[in-house]
């Protein structure tokens, strides 16, 4: 379908207020690592709590929840319940002691910094190891949102770019990535959190007015729900066809919150004394936005059984119910909305593998005296390195966003969860035994999705890898520590 001229004004203002954004942001606090990487841990809290949300949630929120919901009812809503719980359990547990203590340890301006500072006897191993995961990781989940990218040209400017369906693909891949990759090399970590606000803001409207619309478009909720129910008498159950295999698949989903550095890194920034603020304010924001996401999914399927449609790719009802409810004005606005969702999870990502690459490697092995204004340019270019590896990967057109999603939250979830948890409540653990749990938990993440173990969500046939990775780790991290810690006490003295 082409899109209407107003739609594409829509679209063009949103890419031009991004791009203001990072301009902005480039004046304020782009002198300095510290400025570059955190935004001078100033973030006010409204702007920390919606960029760690929006930086979370991604094209997930938009595409993959509601494309699971669409496909299989309400059981999938087991992944938001648990997501939302392990939300509110990282800020809680973690955000006002990671604020504090990246502090307190060196000002520490990234994850592996904090831990190598957090356990000097095992620093050089601890950055280097957490350094290749986040890369390694982060590439993986930028090329999701790039797919995210991609399925939205695909499904809204067919044939616009090329007489092909992998033209409009590329396209989008390349548009979306070059846009994120003008605001992010400029502005830095201030840039992605501006725009990651007006995302939020953005994002939570639009699954606010799309449920609402649905339902007073197609007769009302009795009709809606009769339309689902001819689907499947059992759609609107949240337990029909649930396993317990199913069931701890979703809802462990929430695991992974402690150990995702894209999201963790807004605790880091927040002013000090903001945390409180910003938790309420962020958990609300989620609460809401994912309950919009339900309803899309949900009322989405009604929508186009009542009205006879065909969607092929159930990831892209967001998109479909967008281009045929509403003008196109309000299309273009509801198009930025995923877009947004997209834009503001790869940015935060780019921007912290970027710091990964500058900080433990470029200065920790090649030019430990470069400075502040040579950090930064290289963390730009690192910016880009990574953002081409993620297109490169995100190229494969048949990719699901909820499946490279799903593969990149566990890696981090059960590799960096049970390490940054214990490293900010446990004084007994020691450098090896961070060594020895981070490097469990990423294998066995691996190992598993590629010894085919890994569950396809609620009902599906295996467990998901969150699981064994998250247990592995915090067994490997305890059990290790205890063995060695009279000898690193020891050798530290």
């Amino acid at each position: 379908m082409r899109m209407a001229t107003g739609t594409l004004i829509s679209l063009t203002l949103y890419f031009v207020l991004m791009l203001g954004i990072g301009l902005f942001a480039w004046k304020k606090s782009t002198d300095s690592s510290e400025g570059y990487l955190l935004g001078g841990r100033n973030l006010p809290p409204a702007v920390a709590a919606l960029s760690a949300g929006a930086s979370d949630m991604s094209g997930w929120l938009l595409l993959g929840l509601p494309g699971a919901l669409y496909a299989s009812g309400l059981v999938e809503a087991w992944i938001g319940i648990g997501l939302f719980v392990g939300a509110l359990a990282n800020w809680i547990i973690v955000a006002p002691r990671l604020r504090q203590q990246t502090v307190e340890y060196g000002n520490a301006l990234t994850i592996p910094e904090f831990l190598a500072n957090r356990f000097p006897d095992r620093a050089i191993a601890l950055r280097v190891v957490s350094a290749i995961i986040i890369v390694l990781f982060f590439t993986v989940y930028t090329a999701a949102g790039l797919v995210g990218g991609g399925k939205l040209f695909v499904s809204s400017f067919a044939g616009l770019f090329g007489d092909t369906g992998m033209s409009d693909y590329m396209t989008g891949i390349w548009l979306t990535a070059g846009v994120v990759l003008a605001y992010t090399m400029v502005g830095g970590f201030l840039a992605v959190s501006l725009t990651d606000f007006v995302q939020g803001c953005i994002m939570v409207v639009a699954l606010v007015l799309m449920p609402i619309v649905v339902l007073t478009s197609d007769g009302g909720s009795a009709t809606v729900a009769e339309a689902v129910r001819q689907v499947d008498p059992e759609f609107l159950s949240l337990f029909s066809g649930l396993t317990v295999v199913g069931f701890l698949s979703a809802v462990t989903w929430g695991l992974g919150y402690f150990g995702q550095p894209h999201i963790i890194v807004r605790f880091m920034a927040v002013k000090e004394g903001g945390v409180k603020t910003a938790r309420n304010i962020g958990m609300s924001w989620m609460f809401v936005s994912l309950i919009g996401a339900l309803g899309v999914g949900i009322l989405g399927r009604a929508h186009v059984e009542i009205n006879n449609l065909v969607l092929d790719d159930p990831e892209t009802i967001f998109i479909l119910l967008a281009d045929t409810l509403f003008h196109p004005l309000i299309t273009g606005f509801l198009l930025a909305a995923l877009l947004a969702a997209i834009m503001s999870t790869i940015s935060s990502q780019l921007l912290v593998a970027s710091s990964s690459l500058t900080e433990d490697f470029y200065r920790l092995f090649l030019r430990k005296q470069a400075s502040e204004r040579e950090t930064v340019n290289v963390s730009r270019v690192c910016v880009l390195l990574v953002a081409l590896a993620a297109i490169a990967i995100a190229a494969d057109p048949e990719s699901e966003v909820l499946g490279l999603v799903s593969n990149a939250w566990a890696g981090f979830g059960a590799a960096f969860g049970p390490l940054i948890v214990l490293s900010l409540t446990w004084d007994k653990m020691t450098g090896t035994g961070a060594v020895a749990g981070l490097v469990s938990g990423a294998l066995v993440v691996i190992a598993w999705i590629a010894l085919g173990l890994n569950a396809s969500f609620a009902g599906g046939p295996g467990v998901y890898e969150i699981i064994p990775g998250f247990i592995v780790s915090w067994l490997a991290i305890v059990l290790v520590s205890r063995a060695t810690a009279p000898k690193e006490v020891a050798r530290t003295a």
